[in-house]
């Protein structure tokens, strides 16, 4: 068996027994701190626990990323910890910040070497054989290459093209490979850690006031709210050229922070991130097609962490010579622990696809441990005989459900299985959520989930390919608007998650909303208090249901009644 471990940003761990990925989780959701940077140890007693098996099953381990920057953090500690509360606003900078950020950037654009690659061995071997691990072998993964096995080996495709962007790791800010003969990567270029629209777009959100590597989407929300402006007019689309595969900022990171700096004060903040949003996808559009061109391939494999912007993996998808366009659904740098187990059994294995029918391969719980909980909580409760049925009464009537079933979600969206549920077509319910629930900023958008029967019917752009994963923008048809009110972005698109109607539980729940509405669609947002991370065990629902006063969950088999009272149904 292969273990996966990732001990950056996001850390986290995944089992793989051949082709078939047996549990995957990230270290939040066990820690509780949001977008954890400690060394993965719950999640890969987990891993274990869910296997049955001892740490001298394992024959392989894999972990990704050994440059300068990761290693440092590997000997100290206390540097990604300071960060980590930094970045989160934890802990307010001192005088010395801003120049200890400046180094950090500089660090980070470094290559790995012999001798980083020498102490990354050593000091993760010194951690595993203290947690007991013996016998093994640990293998070191490239950071792009455990993105890009990731995205090939489960898009489906017999080949592809496959690109990965994000901020940095191993002094690369993305790269471009293809595939084609069976389980084998061929790389063709790399972008320097340099030249990152990664960083690019950290920077923005930063100078935004808001927290960089977490933040993001809320720029690409907020720049639906500018007054668009030209191309050629945009002052950002200058700092960065395209040519070839390459791309080329005009200044450094550092630099380039500065230039960013004194861009914003001449705009307004949504006018600022239209810019930042605009440049980001034409520069991407451009490297998009022109690699398409060089290799001949139609179909695209994309991870790392800018493809979590769903407007531009949406502008990529409706490029006229794109086949298949395949997001991984973890395309961040919490992918790496699964990334780097996938590319490991690739080489030792010759793996040629791993199948993804789903990514519900977290911690999951019986009725008894639900109940247990229940019991603790003191929440009135009772045993449902149709749980999918009840639940979509509730929603149908104005209700918010809390709804945690089965097996925890991977990857930053909520899919069913750790979800808030709610109707579709509502204002006033999103509002509700945004502002007593969730507490998150107004312009942020809520997504869809909805039965893959009613897609062609709401969504103008839909090609009949459905996203089960939440990663792809869609623009909703005119006259369907007024049945997705809650769910749609200012401009009239959203996030969907295209189900189908017998696949799961959660299927059935949206035959009962569509039996009871007319469409089968449901608002369906992460089960948190925003800036928290996603619930993983009955005790983490119970708690969120407390801490809100929500008033309805639906746990297992079970229908829990809170506080908070119903919101109204709809706006005529």
């Amino acid at each position: 068996m292969i273990l996966g471990i990732w001990d950056g940003h996001d850390s986290g761990a995944a089992l793989m027994d051949g082709e078939k990925i047996l549990f995957a989780v990230n270290e939040e959701r066990l820690t509780r701190r949001k977008l954890e940077v400690r060394f993965p140890e719950r999640s890969i007693g987990a891993c274990l626990t869910y296997a049955g098996i001892g740490r001298s099953d394992i024959t392989d381990i894999a972990i990704s990323t050994s440059d300068f920057a990761k290693t440092l953090t590997r000997v100290f500690p206390s540097l990604k910890e300071e960060y980590y509360l930094i970045r989160r606003r934890k802990r307010p900078p001192k005088g010395y910040t801003f120049f200890k950020k400046r180094v950090k950037y500089r660090l980070t654009e470094f290559s790995p070497s012999f001798l980083t690659e020498a102490i990354s061995r050593k000091m993760i071997d010194g951690r595993l054989k203290r947690m007991g691990f013996d016998g093994y072998r640990l293998h070191l993964i490239d950071h792009h290459e455990s993105h890009a096995a990731a995205a090939a080996l489960c898009s489906g495709f017999d080949e592809g093209l496959v690109i990965t962007l994000d901020g940095l790791g191993d002094g690369l800010s993305g790269s471009v490979y293809v595939f084609g003969e069976p389980g084998r990567l061929k790389r063709r270029a790399v972008l320097s850690a340099r030249h990152s629209l990664g960083i690019f777009f950290e920077h923005v959100t930063n100078l935004m006031n808001m927290r960089e590597l977490e933040d993001e989407g809320k720029v690409m929300a907020l720049a639906n709210y500018a007054y668009p402006i030209e191309d050629s007019v945009n002052p950002l689309m200058n700092l960065i050229a395209v040519d070839g595969l390459s791309i080329r900022c005009r200044h450094s990171s550092l630099a380039m922070y500065e230039e960013l700096k004194k861009i914003l004060w001449q705009y307004p903040s949504e006018q600022f991130a239209y810019m930042a949003q605009r440049t980001l996808e034409v520069k991407i559009l451009e490297l998009v097609k022109n690699a398409m061109k060089e290799t001949g391939m139609g179909n695209l494999c994309l991870a790392g962490g800018i493809f979590s912007n769903v407007k531009v993996n949406r502008l990529i998808r409706l490029l006229p010579d794109v086949g298949g366009c395949f997001v991984f659904p973890h395309m961040g740098d919490g992918g790496l622990a699964l990334g780097s187990a996938i590319e490991a059994s690739r080489r030792l294995n010759s793996l040629k696809q791993v199948p993804l029918d789903n990514v519900f391969l977290g911690p999951s719980f019986s009725d008894e441990e639900i109940e247990d909980a229940l019991r603790d909580s003191g929440l009135k409760y009772y045993r449902s005989d149709d749980i999918a049925a009840e639940a979509a009464e509730l929603i149908a009537k104005g209700g918010i459900v809390f709804w945690f079933q089965g097996a925890m979600e991977l990857g930053p969206r909520a899919l069913g299985g750790r979800s808030i549920l709610a109707r579709a077509d509502s204002e006033d319910i999103k509002d509700t959520l945004n502002l007593r629930l969730k507490k998150r900023v107004w312009y942020q958008p809520f997504c869809p989930s909805m039965l893959e029967e009613d897609a062609a019917d709401l969504l103008a752009d839909y090609d009949g390919t459905p996203n089960r994963f939440m990663t792809m923008a869609y623009m909703v048809k005119e006259d369907k608007r007024k049945h997705l009110r809650g769910v749609i972005n200012v401009d009239g698109s959203c996030r969907p998650q295209i189900v189908p109607r017998e696949s799961s539980l959660y299927g059935r729940l949206l035959e009962e909303v569509k039996r009871l509405t007319g469409y089968g669609c449901l608002l369906n947002t992460s089960l948190n208090v925003h800036g928290e991370p996603m619930v993983c065990s009955p005790r983490d629902a119970v708690k969120t249901m407390i801490d809100t006063g929500n008033e309805y969950l639906a746990s297992g088999n079970f229908v829990v009644k809170g506080s908070f009272s119903p919101s109204p149904v709809g706006r005529d």
